[in-house]
């Protein structure tokens, strides 16, 4: 007779990686503009203000490459990449045309139970934009559009806006210095129409939501142009 070793019943442990830590910190910090655009990295600074060696650094700087926030070449510097505004508005583009159809999705789909989560989410940006704390509101407005895709049992959507939004998300995080009241006030519309199975009304909510972002670039360009691509000869 067999026996089966109590070791298959244990489940795994889903503990963040060294690499997974350096990656969310690093990600943190670029997004913020604490690392803004143009400042130069160095695998054996970060590993050793990190206190990791340097792989799992050099793994969590090829992460943040594909996503579009590190620039690394060849016997030449890495260096945290200048916002591209072509890229920041195809990122708005496919933001657009997925989201319009995730709320059209949720409208019919939600729950009650999936409505007040997202209740609870508002009031928690609610909070963050009286405290005046943008770090805090740029992680629920991202959690509300997560659930939003999850809850409608599209999370695969979201998976394509995360890989694509990288550029996208250092506008968004500047313009909450003016604008948090606004993207508050459009999550609020927008989920007062998916409460009431108002599909159109929740469409147009969530594309006038993330059309803002085209007025926005050209006050954050005018304030930050440093920190942003020339793309003239593009």
């Amino acid at each position: 007779m067999s026996v089966t070793s109590p070791l298959r019943t244990l489940e795994p442990l889903n503990r963040p990686s060294v690499a997974d830590t350096v990656f969310d910190e690093l990600n943190r910090q670029i997004l913020s503009l604490e690392l803004p655009p143009g400042t130069k990295m160095s695998e054996v600074e970060v590993a050793k203000a990190l206190g990791v060696s340097r792989q799992p650094v050099r793994d969590a700087f090829y992460r943040l490459s594909k996503l579009g926030f590190l620039s690394i070449r060849p016997q030449r510097a890495t260096m945290v990449s200048q916002i591209s505004e072509t890229a920041v508005l195809q990122a708005r583009f496919i933001r657009n045309a997925i989201e319009a159809e995730t709320v059209r999705t949720a409208c019919r789909v939600l729950t009650p139970q999936d409505h007040a989560a997202l209740e609870r989410l508002i009031g928690q940006q609610s909070l963050a934009v009286d405290a005046r704390d943008p770090v805090s509101f740029h992680a629920l407005d991202d959690q509300f559009h997560k659930e939003i895709c999850e809850r409608a049992g599209l999370g695969f959507a979201w998976d394509i806006i995360r890989e694509n939004k990288a550029h996208m998300d250092r506008v968004r995080f500047l313009s909450l210095s003016f604008a948090s009241q606004d993207a508050f006030n459009d999550h609020v519309e927008v989920l007062d129409a998916i409460k009431a199975r108002d599909e159109e009304r929740a469409m147009q909510h969530m594309r006038l939501h993330l059309a803002r972002i085209k007025d926005q670039i050209v006050r954050i360009r005018a304030d930050h142009m440093r920190y942003f691509a020339d793309e003239t000869d593009a």
